[in-house]
């Protein structure tokens, strides 16, 4: 396949179908059958279900070389259930003989691509609902269930529909101190948590191509908050730096982009007008701008999760709180999102200037994102760099969770109350 595609113009989600599929040419609502290129699981939704299920079928893995197991949800082991878990995954990995496991080393939607394991032109399945993350990289990634996941490591295969492709196009530069999350935060307030459509969301625009990988990243794994299957970005210099940057090899962008004229429906946004957005309890698509929120002193910033504690998101933390101390009685929590962004902002002293300022820094995991390890107490108030913020998810049902940027969560912890980044930078 080339970059002159030879039938009618195509979005960038058909031209990776229509490859997988083994087929020239997909059109929107076609069901098609696709070859795995990878697929991704870890320790909460892969092994402890699959392993019963292949044992039920005396089934074995299609091709262990394009499985990937990440154990991040359940470690540290908090309880006896985490343990449990925990063991059922090493077990099954060693049983296995698998040769990419990631035990311990950061959340699985950072450390694959930073092992190499997502490029261009690829298909990929993903044993959960932020799988969407490798669109960043021209990858089609979507999550599915356990029971999908069974059919695709036994046969390396899966049916899907032809999505629609819903252009998010982004206009203009954003400003010093607004980020990847203030976009997604503002998409799902201007179209809620259906937007999406289960279409493939393609970003694009001057903005998008301004971003950085782990600002993209950011975007596409959200893509899972707006309803959408799949998130897309086409890749560039950019992609193609920071993949040989990580270890990826044998790999092309040219041909992965969406042709003039593809069908699609298309929203647009001026970024050079964008504020930061915060999304009030208990729905990343409740959201105002944070200068329209009302005072709302805070007990926890969380700086954490897959969209939230990359080695961007650390360092503009940082940006905020380097040489200063957060408020009296403000916890801040520090989870950098993999071993090796956390190794990175040591060496970089980012981390140092967390912790000066009054930073506990947490384990490499889902951690408290999904209510694992150190969950949010009762009656907390909490501003978050997470995805989610539904009732109960970080802990407990009565704590109130606002997501924002990592400017937003570390300007916050300083004044105590949630507010806008840009006045101190």
């Amino acid at each position: 396949m080339n970059s002159n595609w030879p039938f009618a113009p195509a979005t960038l989600a058909q031209k990776l179908i229509a490859r997988a599929a083994g087929r020239s040419q997909v059109k929107p609502g076609e069901i098609v059958t696709c070859k795995v290129d990878l697929a991704m699981f870890h320790d909460s939704g892969g092994p402890r279900r699959l392993q019963p299920m292949l044992a039920e079928l005396g089934a074995t893995i299609w091709d262990k070389r394009k499985v990937v197991l990440v154990i991040d949800h359940y470690v540290p082991e908090a309880d006896a259930a985490s343990r449990q878990i925990v063991r059922i995954a090493r077990e099954f990995a060693a049983a296995q003989g698998l040769p990419h496991v990631y035990d311990s080393q950061g959340i699985c939607h950072v450390v694959v691509p930073q092992h190499g394991h997502i490029r261009p032109g690829m298909f990929c399945v993903g044993g959960d609902s932020h799988s969407p993350t490798g669109g960043a990289f021209g990858a089609f990634m979507f999550g599915i269930g356990a029971t999908e996941m069974l059919g695709v490591v036994v046969r390396g295969e899966i049916w899907l529909k032809v999505p629609q492709t819903i252009f998010m196009d982004w206009r203009g530069r954003l400003a010093e101190g607004v980020t990847a999350k203030d976009m997604v935060l503002h998409m799902l307030g201007q179209h809620g948590m259906n937007g999406g459509q289960y279409g493939a969301l393609e970003f694009c625009g001057e903005a998008v191509t301004a971003l950085s990988m782990a600002e993209r990243m950011t975007l596409c794994n959200m893509s899972a908050e707006l309803g959408a299957q799949a998130g897309l970005i086409a890749p560039d210099a950019t992609t193609a730096g920071w993949l040989h940057g990580h270890g990826a090899a044998s790999f092309q962008t040219q041909p992965w982009h969406s042709d003039s004229g593809a069908a699609g429906s298309r929203h647009s946004f001026d970024a050079a007008r964008l504020a930061p957005q915060v999304a009030r309890p208990h729905s990343p698509a409740n959201v105002c701008a944070v200068d329209a929120l009302p005072h709302t002193p805070i007990d926890i910033a969380y700086l954490g999760a897959c969209t939230g504690a990359k080695l961007d998101d650390l360092e503009a933390a940082a940006r905020v709180l380097a040489g200063r101390r957060i408020a009296r009685g403000v916890q801040l929590l520090v989870a950098p999102a993999s071993v090796r962004e956390a190794t990175s902002a040591r060496g970089q002293i980012v981390l140092a200037q967390l912790v000066e300022a009054g930073a506990s820094v947490l384990p490499s995991s889902c951690g408290a994102c999904a209510g694992y390890g150190s969950r949010i107490a009762e009656g907390a108030t909490v501003v978050s760099s997470t995805a989610r913020n539904f009732k109960g998810r970080m802990g407990a049902d009565t704590a109130q969770v606002y997501l924002g940027s990592p400017y937003t969560v570390a300007a916050s912890a300083l004044r105590g109350a949630i507010c806008d980044a840009r006045e101190l930078l």
